[in-house]
């Protein structure tokens, strides 16, 4: 047995110096190391290596003392920069990892959770100026649930992306205001309504705790996309080796770029934070004035883009009225169900950790099979993959806190194929639907009592099936797939997977997976369910919010847009519409979302009659160009230019339809759409469509004009073809005969699909233009 407790004096040829305990020829117990460059350890060893407890300088001033493990900063420990900086905390391999707290420089603190060397998880920072923020961050920045808190008394409470105010959220104003409402990319968009000062206000627990997640805060997880970052040598290997042993330069560069490194944060610890958060939204709450002697005046506001375009003014009560019969329609819609009651109180969080599981390990099961084409034998209800998921676990499936189910996945090489061929990579479409933030619930936008899940980062919509919907999915699949094979641009909807769960009482819930087409880099501030038809087709005023779907009757746009890109478009619903002929199929609708542009531009009024008078009310900068006998064109705050994918994301995505489309308007070339100070979107069709939307002013407001005025908005479009899982029976087609097309029973026995999409395409023709400048 070597001699590990002599101590003695070991000079190396490049100048280092060791002093201490030795094991054979490597340090070993305590000892002090002095590098040639300056830098000192001294501390606890193991077989040449730091490891234990320790103290080490830089030349710079830098000091860290603390635990290390084989060489490395790895433990608990306190680390001084040479810039005054000081983090107390935990460690792993170099970098801030676990709960620790920072105090900059500047005086600004962090306190929360790391992950090699960034923030990420729950945290509260505090700045010099005395604004606080207790909530999740992602790669260093605010993102998930959180409060905000300035100097000036403003208190914000809800959702971030990348920093900036991001979704639904509170905000209370020093002096006791309050706005409800949703932002976009730190602006207000969207509908909301604000509460002045001294007027009676809404209880907001509720609200915080529907917007909290299960565990106090919506917890951020996803597919780690940063590069590792490159460790030096143990000391051991140095001293065996050349001699070069890790110097004060690198390590002092690894602890200096710590704020700037890309990585992500374990959640497991997220209660770090949970108490602070609570105070805050505490007193978030208890600030609100007392109700008695109020006024009860509120406002209806509607924004774009931080421009305020609409306010109605309304009596307190009148909203709690509107809001509590909402709610009353909304519980009688979700009775209607077929699905609500299987899983009694619990019904959600089963059904998602069910099909979460079951998603997981057929898609799992299904990668690592060599790609090929799919044969006959591929579709049909006979392909498939069937499991039983006891609660204790099996062999072949994990043991789980839901109850025991049986689990079928259908045609699993057809919709693997289906994901490949869309592009979807298998691991983060797994990550997507089966991540720790898992599934939530959405309502259902229509009738069909269905029960509707959204991916925690929005990509995928999960449905459930009756059974004769799966039925003509089964039925269709195979035209289904040489179409969207065939067509890369198709608008009818993507499915990514068809399921089904049984439980042991033998009721079955059958899903289908599907992208979601707003999932877009824009806020979408209308949504259109359009079928053509007039009959019924309009939304109750009172039913309005800013979520809801309008219908045919609603929409008073007509679009312009340019000539190629108008004729893609119509190529391909006329193709699809074919297709769903060919299926039998006459119940579909096109999905139409609308994004408003601002503030230039948002709003121009436009008199085709007199366009000279017009004119000069308006700056050159104004005028593009002015066509004698036709409408107006507005300057445009939407550009068409020439694509270039390095400028532009190309990742594909659930709601990307194919190619990048051609313009005629830049000479028939690829095209990206540019908004100025905003973003560069690569224009496809159906995804970031640019036009132009005019609507003829109503009467009264017209006022006693000679001339007609229409408001002009630059607008984005987003579409796709939906619900094209109706059952179609000859009932069915006495039904849209005398309801949906409008048709008299006693002339017409029969409705074929080559009407109902003749009168769709018709429909959109009527709504959609060229754009004058590419005519």
């Amino acid at each position: 047995m070597e001699d590990s407790g002599r101590s003695e004096e070991k000079s190396f040829s490049n100048g280092d110096v060791y002093i201490g305990e030795i094991k054979g020829i490597l340090p070993h117990g305590k000892g002090k190391y002095t590098w040639s460059d300056g830098t000192v350890y001294e501390g606890d060893w193991v077989d040449g290596k730091m490891t234990g407890k320790g103290l080490i300088t830089w030349p710079s001033g830098a000091k860290y003392e603390g635990e290390f493990s084989g060489g490395y900063l790895h433990g608990y420990g306190a680390f001084t920069h040479s810039t005054g900086s000081v983090y107390t905390g935990g460690w792993r391999m170099d970098a801030h990892h676990g709960i620790g707290r920072k105090e900059y420089s500047n005086s600004d603190v962090y306190e929360g959770l790391w992950k090699e060397g960034i923030r990420e998880g729950c945290g509260r920072y505090s700045w010099k100026n005395g604004n606080i923020y207790i909530g999740n961050w992602k790669s260093g920045k605010i993102d998930g649930r959180g409060v905000m808190k300035w100097a000036n008394g403003d208190v914000f409470d809800g959702c971030w992306l990348n920093g900036l105010r991001q979704g639904s959220g509170v905000y209370r104003f020093a002096d006791g205001g309050l706005y409800i409402g949703t932002w976009s990319k730190g602006l207000k968009d969207g509908k909301g309504t604000f509460y002045p000062a001294g007027s009676k206000q809404p209880s907001l627990k509720k609200w915080c705790s529907l917007n909290s997640g299960d565990n106090g805060l919506l917890l951020n997880t996803g597919k780690h996309t940063a590069p590792k970052p490159k460790f030096t040598r143990s000391l051991s290997e140095k001293i065996s080796g050349s001699g070069r042993s890790k110097s004060s330069r690198q390590i002092s560069h690894r602890t200096s770029s710590l704020d700037s490194s890309l990585s992500l944060q374990d959640s497991a610890e997220n209660c770090i934070c949970r108490d602070s958060l609570h105070t805050l939204s505490q007193t978030f709450n208890e600030s609100q004035p007392g109700a008695s002697g109020m006024n009860s005046l509120v406002y209806e506001r509607e924004y774009m883009q931080g421009v305020l375009i609409m306010e109605r003014i309304r009596n307190y009560s009148e909203i709690s009225h509107k809001n509590k019969r909402q709610n009353k329609f909304n519980v009688k819609q979700v009775k209607k169900s077929t699905c609500i009651d299987i899983f009694s109180g619990h019904r959600s969080y089963y059904l998602k950790l069910n099909l979460q599981l079951g998603i997981r390990y057929t898609v799992g099961k299904i990668t690592p099979v060599p790609a090929r084409e799919v044969r006959s034998s591929d579709f049909g209800d006979r392909a498939r993959i069937r499991m039983y998921f006891p609660k204790e676990g099996s062999q072949l499936t994990p043991p789980h806190c839901s109850i025991d189910f049986y689990w079928k996945d259908y045609c699993p090489m057809v919709f693997r194929n289906l994901r490949e061929m869309f592009k979807l990579d298998a691991a983060e479409y797994m990550m997507s639907i089966c991540g720790d933030c898992g599934l939530r619930d959405i309502s259902s936008p229509g009738k069909s009592g269905s029960i509707f899940f959204l991916s925690q980062d929005d990509r995928f919509v999960i449905k459930t099936l009756k059974k004769y919907e799966l039925k003509v999915l089964l039925n269709m699949l195979p035209k289904y797939y040489h179409h969207v094979g065939s067509y890369e641009n198709t608008l009818i909807t993507k499915f990514f997977g068809l399921h089904r769960i049984t439980l042991r009482g033998g009721k079955k819930v059958r899903f289908v997976v599907m992208g979601n087409m707003f999932c877009t880099e824009l806020h979408i501030h209308r949504r259109y369910d359009l079928k053509g038809s007039s009959q019924g087709r309009y939304t109750n005023k009172d039913k309005i919010n800013s979520h809801t779907t309008l219908k045919d009757l609603d929409l008073k746009y007509e679009f312009h847009m340019d000539k190629k890109l108008r004729e893609s478009l119509f190529k391909q619903i006329s193709l699809d519409c074919m297709f769903l002929e060919s299926q039998h199929i006459i119940d579909y609708s096109l999905l139409l979302g609308l994004h408003f542009r601002a503030p230039e531009n948002l709003k121009v009024l436009a008199e085709p009659p007199r366009l000279m008078q017009l004119q000069h009310n308006l700056s050159s900068e104004d005028v593009d160009v002015l066509k004698q006998g036709e409408q107006l064109i507005i300057p445009k705050g939407l550009l068409l230019v020439a694509h270039e994918p390095s400028s532009v994301n190309t990742a594909p995505g659930p709601h990307i339809r194919g190619n990048t489309l051609r313009a005629y308007s830049i000479g028939d070339k690829e095209v990206d759409l540019l908004l100025p100070g905003t973003a560069r979107l690569r224009v496809q069709l159906g995804v970031n469509m640019p036009a132009q939307a005019t609507r003829k002013l109503q009467e009264d407001k017209v006022e006693e004009s000679e001339v007609e005025l229409f408001e002009v908005y630059d607008v984005v479009l987003y579409m796709g073809i939906i619900d094209i899982l109706q059952e179609y029976t000859l009932k069915k087609k006495l039904e849209h005969a005398c309801k949906s097309l409008q048709y008299d029973p006693m002339t017409i026995s029969v409705v074929e699909p080559k009407t109902y999409a003749e009168r769709f395409i018709n429909f959109m023709d009527k709504k959609v233009f060229p754009d004058p400048d590419t005519r």
